[in-house]
């Protein structure tokens, strides 16, 4: 399969400019997708907070991948993403205290364990070189009609 950048997928989710956090995808499938950035390294990253980004944040780039794994598959049906947002974290483990001084790119898995009526439960893991960054579960709620 051939890498899907972010040229392909930025404008089916709805993290805009600088906050479009993961770069390329570069293997995905009903269930998973896995995808990748170097965004974390970024002197002006959006998260930073006085010039660190803890690695809580790894939960933002597991939830884009999510996004984007959700996108992927409505627009291979010829549909649009309906609005949904992070409910909660579950289980949540973070192996490193910072994201900002990983030298290696992050890679971004998600699994898609659950989904009825648009709410969904993932399981996710995120790495640096081989490094386990964070992992848990997430659950995605879709925003309901108004």
């Amino acid at each position: 399969m051939a890498t899907i950048d972010r040229e392909h997928f930025a404008h089916l989710i709805p993290h805009a400019g600088r906050m479009c956090l993961v770069d390329a995808v570069d293997e995905w499938d009903a269930e998973h997708l896995c995808g990748r950035s170097r965004s974390h390294r970024a002197s002006d990253h959006p998260l930073a907070r006085e010039g660190a980004l803890g690695a809580i944040h790894a939960l933002e780039y597991a939830a884009q991948a999510m996004a984007i794994h959700g996108a992927l598959l409505a627009e291979e049906r010829g549909e649009k993403l309906p609005p949904g947002f992070l409910a909660g974290a579950r289980e949540l483990r973070l192996h490193v205290e910072r994201l900002d001084d990983l030298a290696a790119d992050l890679v971004i898995h998600v699994e898609r364990r659950f989904n009825q009526g648009g709410n969904l439960i993932y399981g996710f893991r995120v790495e640096a070189g081989g490094i386990p960054v964070a992992d848990g579960m997430a659950t995605v709620v879709a925003q309901a009609d108004e």
